[in-house]
């Protein structure tokens, strides 16, 4: 969006047939969903591409998505058999994914605390707690990957109530990090223990 804004205004140069393309860019990069049900039940062809890419193994498709990208409309795009072909067990995994979160999940206090080790899911879309929980302002999950093993900590963008703890600064007292709203911590592979341990403070402070 940025990009075509100075590209209009101080050059004089738009490109039509790229506006649902920015539009979408400029949403998906910053997160701006208009709810939580955008976010996460990927009706828009935008989303379903998003869901593709973020899951390609390897940069061949990734190329062919550029390149598509334009001539070709999002919703056609979708519709290409190689797309097709590699969405579909995608998205049967996010679904998944929605139901063992549901399952998982303990809520009080405006906090969603959920515990994945165990269940083989590596990445997860982070705005399902706030779709399944939508009056909880915060979410604490443990969960690990190939690499590590993983607390992360969120917030809550269409929480009714304000968001008043700086995630990055908890974050950050145990060796993670983040911005204002979102965090993570990292530890090593087989520290669950540790990790829950973590979870459980930060879930206690941010709950009070």
């Amino acid at each position: 969006m940025f990009i075509a804004d100075v590209a209009r205004q101080r050059f004089g140069y738009d490109a039509p047939d790229l506006a649902e393309l920015v539009q979408w860019a400029d949403i998906i990069d910053g997160a701006r969903y208009g709810s939580a049900q955008e976010a996460v039940e990927l009706k828009a062809p935008a989303m379903k591409l998003t869901l593709v890419i973020e899951g390609a193994q390897g940069s061949e498709i990734i190329h062919k998505i550029i390149a598509w990208m334009r001539r070709c409309k999002l919703a056609e795009i979708v519709q290409q058999p190689e797309i097709q072909q590699l969405y579909v067990p995608l998205y049967e995994r996010h679904v998944r994914s929605i139901d063992i979160i549901q399952k998982r999940s303990e809520t009080g206090d405006g906090v969603v605390f959920f515990d994945l080790v165990g269940d083989n899911i590596e990445g997860y879309n982070k705005f399902i707690p706030y779709y399944l929980f939508p009056e909880s302002i915060y979410t604490v999950s443990v969960s690990t990957s190939s690499f590590r093993t993983k607390v992360s900590v969120g917030s809550n963008p269409w929480a009714k109530e304000p968001v008043e703890h700086n995630l990055a600064t908890i974050c950050e007292r145990y060796g993670g990090g983040g911005h204002p709203r979102v965090g993570a911590i990292s530890f090593e592979i087989g520290a669950v223990e540790k990790a829950r341990q973590v979870a459980a403070e930060i879930r206690q402070e941010l709950g009070t």
